[in-house]
C-alpha cells in the first residue's frame, strides 16, 4: 500500500517537501511506478551523505516500486551550484569517468539490479543523452523553455549571487531538468528524488516537462530533510573528514567505528534514516537508549547494519573483531594488518630503527612525561608493546617488537595507545 510507505516514511523523517502530497500517494496507490534519484561523481567514491535518498530510493524498491539510479557523467562535468557558496574545480572527462565506475560499484551493493524482476533497478548515465546533444539543440530544445528570471529566483541560484556564478553552473539546473525530461518519456519515470538542496532543480524539472508535453504530465518530486546531530554539529564527519563507502578512503573499521560512537540522543534518529529494521525493531531498540544505555544496543545495531550493508559480511566481522580485541586489550588477536588499520588515528611518533632501553623507549616517544614516571608505570604493569605487557626495566625494545619492521603499538593503562613508526 502506498500509503503505507509513505507513512513510513514519514515516520523515519525522510519527507521534507512534496510538490503534491494528495497527487503522488493517489498514483503509488494506483500502480507500480518508475522513481529516478541522480549523484554527480564528483569523486570515485560515495560519502554516507549521498546514501540518504538512495537508501529512501530502495524502500520503494521494497514496496515494488522500480528505481532508476542516474549517474552524472554529464552533470558531474559541470558541477552543481546547489548548497555550496563557490565554483566546482571542473575534472577531466577521464577522471569523471573513473568515479562513475567506483560510484556504480557502490550502488550495486546497495541496489537489486539482476532479479529479472520489473522492478529491477535500472542504472543510467547522463552522459548517454546529453553528451549526444550540440550546443544548438540544448538551446534550441530547452533554454528557450526558462526565462531568466525564473532562474534566477531558486534558492540554489539566488544563493550564489552575491559571490557570483558562472553561466556554466547558472545552466546546471537545466540540464537536471533534460534528464527528468528524457528519462519521463524513455523510462517511464515519474517521481524524482533528492536532498533538500535538490528542491530547485526538482521543480525545474517538473516545470520543463509540463512545457514540453502536450498531455497532462503526471509526474512529481519529493525531498530528504538534510541529516543534522542533535547538538547541531555536521553530520557525516569523523576525525579524519568524510565518511566514505569506499573501503581504500574509509576502512569497514572505521566505518564501524563511525556509526558505533553515535550519540545516545541521535543513534534512534539515524536508526529510522539509514536502516531497514521494523518500527518495533527500533522502538524496542529505543526502549533499551532509556533502559540501558550503557550497554549500547542500539549503536551496535546501527553500525551492524550500515557496516553489513556498504561493506558486506566478513568485513563487518573483522570490524567488529577488531572492536572487541582493542575493548579487552587483546592486540595478539589482530593481524598486522589490522593492526596498522586501528591504530591509523593515534598519536604517533618518528624513532630510529635501533635498540633501545623500554624506559629510554618510552619517553622518546611520549608515552610517559619522565624517567622517573616511565619506571613507576613500567613497575605498575601499565606498559604493553604490541599487547604483552612488559614490566622489566631492563627490557630492550628491539628488531623483535618492530611489526613488519614498520611499527609498534605502545599502551600505557587502558586506552591510551601511541603508534611508534621507524625510520
Amino acid at each position: 500500500m502506498a500509503n503505507e510507505l509513505m507513512e513510513d516514511l514519514r515516520w523515519r523523517g525522510l519527507l521534507y517537501q512534496q510538490t503534491d502530497e494528495q497527487g503522488l500517494e493517489k498514483l503509488l496507490d494506483e500502480k507500480k511506478v518508475t522513481l529516478y534519484c541522480g549523484v554527480d561523481p564528483t569523486a570515485d567514491s560515495m560519502h554516507i551523505g549521498h546514501i540518504v535518498p538512495m537508501l529512501t530510493l530502495r524502500r520503494f524498491q521494497m514496496h515494488g516500486h522500480k528505481p532508476t539510479l542516474l549517474v552524472g557523467g554529464a552533470t558531474g562535468m559541470i558541477g552543481d551550484p546547489s548548497g555550496r557558496s563557490e565554483e566546482r574545480v571542473l575534472q577531466t572527462p577521464e577522471q569523471v569517468e573513473q568515479n562513475v565506475q567506483g560510484i556504480r560499484a557502490q550502488l550495486e551493493r546497495i541496489f537489486d539490479f539482476d532479479s529479472g524482476e520489473e522492478n529491477a533497478a535500472q542504472l543510467v548515465n547522463n552522459r548517454d543523452w546529453i553528451g549526444e546533444m550540440t550546443l544548438i539543440d540544448f538551446l534550441r530544445d530547452y533554454g528557450k523553455l526558462l526565462t531568466v528570471n525564473y532562474m534566477l529566483a531558486k534558492d540554489n541560484v539566488a544563493s550564489r549571487l552575491e559571490e557570483g556564478i558562472s553561466y556554466t553552473e547558472f545552466s546546471y539546473m537545466l540540464m537536471q531538468a533534460a534528464d527528468f525530461d528524457h528519462l519521463y518519456r524513455n523510462y517511464g519515470v515519474q517521481v524524482q528524488i533528492g536532498g533538500s538542496d535538490q528542491w530547485g532543480n526538482i521543480t525545474t524539472g517538473l516545470e520543463v516537462l509540463r512545457k514540453t508535453h502536450d498531455e497532462e504530465v503526471n509526474a512529481f518530486g519529493f525531498t530528504i530533510p538534510l541529516v543534522t546531530k542533535a547538538d547541531g554539529t555536521k553530520f557525516g564527519k569523523s576525525a579524519g573528514g568524510a565518511v566514505w563507502l569506499d573501503a581504500n578512503k574509509t576502512s569497514p573499521y572505521e566505518f564501524y567505528q563511525f556509526w558505533i560512537n553515535t550519540a545516545d540522543a541521535d543513534v534512534v534518529k539515524y536508526l529510522k534514516i539509514f536502516t531497514f529494521l521494523s518500527r518495533e525493531e527500533i522502538e524496542a531498540l529505543a526502549e533499551k537508549v532509556e533502559t540501558e544505555p550503557h550497554l549500547r544496543e542500539a549503536q551496535k545495531t546501527l553500525a551492524a547494519e550500515m557496516t553489513r550493508l556498504v561493506h558486506g559480511e566478513a568485513a563487518l566481522e573483522q570490524a567488529v573483531r577488531i572492536t572487541e580485541a582493542l575493548f579487552k586489550g587483546d592486540l595478539k588477536a589482530l593481524t598486522v594488518a589490522e593492526m596498522k588499520d586501528a591504530f591509523k588515528d593515534v598519536p604517533t611518533a618518528e624513532m630510529a630503527k635501533e635498540d633501545v632501553n623500554l624506559v629510554d623507549f618510552i619517553v622518546t616517544a611520549k608515552v610517559s612525561p619522565s624517567k622517573r614516571q616511565a619506571r613507576e608505570d613500567i613497575q605498575n604493569g601499565a606498559i604493553s608493546l604490541n599487547g604483552e605487557k612488559v614490566q622489566d626495566l631492563d627490557y630492550t625494545v628491539d628488531a623483535k617488537n618492530r611489526l613488519d619492521d614498520a611499527f609498534t603499538i605502545v599502551r600505557r593503562g587502558k586506552k591510551n595507545y601511541t603508534m611508534v613508526q621507524y625510520k
